[in-house]
């Protein structure tokens, strides 16, 4: 696993093999980070890695200079591995949640993250629902970003606050951006 940018950049961690979390690849993530570039100012921002896995994402929304990042992950052995690496990395901005994410879903506060990003396991049954709990929950500020990786068989088009759909590779991303009220005057 490889940080792409920021004040990390060309760190590499060793995932172990034993793992069954898929970390985005690389050039999902490369992509996805230039395309969000254009969409949100992540410095200074409040982010969520819901089912972190490995922490990939978190540590490269760490590395861009997100103010905090809530990383949330169930399984023991992949939240000790996010922990060590937010330890080597001395990087006092991640918050790890060592549980649940419908859970974590359930009892966040609303208005609480300016960036979501979601990667369940691609099995897992509940997967298509992820989308419209976050966005039913009002987990995202104004302006927000919503990012739901997922396998092609899924369209998340018809939900509301959808922005785009990129797909890399095997690697599908829905955007949904939570535009602020406009008011005109």
């Amino acid at each position: 696993m490889r940080i792409i940018s920021g004040i990390y950049r060309r760190r590499r961690f060793d995932v172990p093999k034993s793992f069954s979390a898929r970390p985005t690849t690389d050039f999902a993530k490369e992509n996805l980070f230039n395309v969000l570039s254009n969409l949100i100012d992540l410095e200074d921002t409040d982010a969520l890695d819901l089912f972190a896995g490995t922490g990939s994402i978190t540590f490269e929304l760490a590395s861009r200079g997100c103010k905090r990042v809530t990383a949330v992950e169930k399984n023991n052995a992949h939240a000790s591995f996010i922990a060590k690496v937010t330890e080597e990395l001395k990087c006092s901005t991640i918050d790890l949640i060592r549980g649940d994410a419908f859970r974590f879903i359930q009892t966040a506060r609303p208005d609480s993250f300016d960036f979501i990003f979601a990667d369940p396991p691609y099995a897992l049954k509940e997967l298509e629902e992820i989308p419209r709990l976050i966005l039913e929950r009002e987990l995202l500020r104004e302006d927000g970003l919503f990012v739901m990786e997922h396998p092609k068989n899924f369209d998340f088009s018809a939900l509301p606050h959808f922005l785009q759909h990129r797909e890399y590779g095997s690697v599908n991303f829905s955007i949904f951006l939570k535009e602020a009220e406009r008011t005109d005057a």
